[in-house]
């Protein structure tokens, strides 16, 4: 390895040190940056010097560093220039945010479409042109996205960015990092439920171990332990809506029958409160239920009682820290919290006297698309040698 090899990997460790302290404190002044890093007053200077040009950090106003009454300038982490692009493709919507560097929301924008009937092709033009017009106004705002990563409701080839399989969607075997290489960044695929519980992680209630359940059209799960995203084997850990709760219920779309999808999934539920697909929402069967409508009390205690049962499986297998319910349980939790508590504590109580808390995402269906723009972010985060290089 060559001296000059040599100087950029260490330069590299150093960027993502610094940028990775100002980031964990929230504000730091250079002298404390030498002290808490070991790295030379000089050496950090230059180091910060590289992130502000950079756009990564800022300075603030000066305050006394308590160094013989000596006033530093404080580093953050900045707001101002550095964004990362979060998509989704869902069954019946699409979605993009922008997130800056500080983890702030900039822009949002979802669009509904029936995305059942479309080829995947059409699916991600689609996005492509909503998440354009957000990456331009992102730039009017002097803003500089610097990567994307997609969610979608399905496993994942994470090294060739395959969709195995979506039933949902109707896609098996879909090449999608293909189909994005027209964005003018690049652009990560990932599995929607996992960015979901890594969305609750980071924007959410920063929980450090818990299961992060995701109920749209399809139900996945997202586990966390230790502060950190358990993926499985293979990547395909998490897919609690293929969880069978009743063998000899109705037939479900990946060939299996009584899936918790059948019960506590979006059109299943729906269904059950009266609705003809494309007719009732979620927030319409949520107003039914404020009103004491029989039918949505009914579905929303089926779909919970549902959800007890596949969620006991789940927490004598991993036992996790709490259970977290987003997607379309958030706006419903008043309903469905309840219940999905006691079937846990009915089947789990005896053995294991107590049962992990049944908490709401505040971040609801945003936490997928949340969670693909803090990958983004945490990359920056652990290489910010990288992006300084382009």
């Amino acid at each position: 390895m060559s001296q000059a090899v040599r100087h950029d990997a260490m330069r590299a460790r150093n960027l993502a040190l610094v940028l990775g302290e100002v980031g964990a404190r929230g504000a730091v002044t250079r002298a404390a940056l030498a002290e808490i890093t070991g790295l030379t007053k000089t050496t950090v200077s230059k180091l910060v010097g590289d992130l502000i040009e950079g756009g990564l950090v800022v300075e603030t106003g000066a305050v006394r560093d308590g160094e013989r009454g000596r006033p530093g300038v404080e580093i953050r982490i900045s707001g101002r220039s550095v964004a990362a692009l979060g998509l989704e493709v869902n069954v019946d919507y699409l979605s993009v945010c922008v997130v800056d560097l500080a983890r702030t929301v900039r822009l949002r924008r979802t669009q509904a479409v029936d995305n059942r009937a479309a080829p995947p092709v059409d699916s991600i033009a689609r996005l492509g042109n909503l998440a354009a017009n957000v990456v331009d106004e992102a730039v009017e705002k002097g803003l500089r996205v610097v990567g994307g990563v997609l969610a979608v409701p399905g496993p994942v080839d994470r090294t060739t960015g395959d969709v195995r399989n979506a039933p949902n969607l109707g896609w098996r075997d879909v090449p999608l990092a293909s189909l994005l290489r027209h964005f003018p960044f690049p652009v990560r695929v990932e599995n929607e439920a996992n960015l979901a519980a890594l969305g609750e992680l980071w924007f959410g209630s920063g929980l450090p171990d818990f299961l992060h359940v995701s109920g749209e059209i399809g139900i996945g799960a997202g586990l966390v332990v230790r502060g950190r995203l358990f993926r499985g084997a293979h990547g395909f850990a998490g897919e609690l809506g293929h969880v069978v709760v009743a063998p000899d219920g109705p037939q479900c779309r990946c060939g299996g029958r009584g899936c918790l999808e059948q019960y506590a999934g979006q059109d299943a539920l729906l269904a059950a409160a009266g609705g003809v697909r494309g007719q009732l929402g979620v927030g319409q069967v949520a107003q039914r239920l404020r009103e004491g409508d029989e039918k949505a009390r009914d579905a929303c205690e089926r779909a919970a009682w549902a959800l007890g049962v596949a969620l006991s499986s789940a927490i004598n297998l991993v036992d996790p820290g709490a259970i977290v319910l987003g997607g379309i349980y958030a706006p419903l939790f008043r309903w469905i919290g309840d219940v999905v508590g006691d079937t846990l504590r009915a089947r789990l109580g005896q053995m294991r006297g107590t049962v992990p808390p049944v908490i709401v995402s505040r971040l609801g269906a945003e936490a997928a698309a949340l969670g693909a723009a803090g990958q983004v972010i945490e990359q920056v985060m652990a290489d910010p040698a990288a992006l300084l290089h382009t």
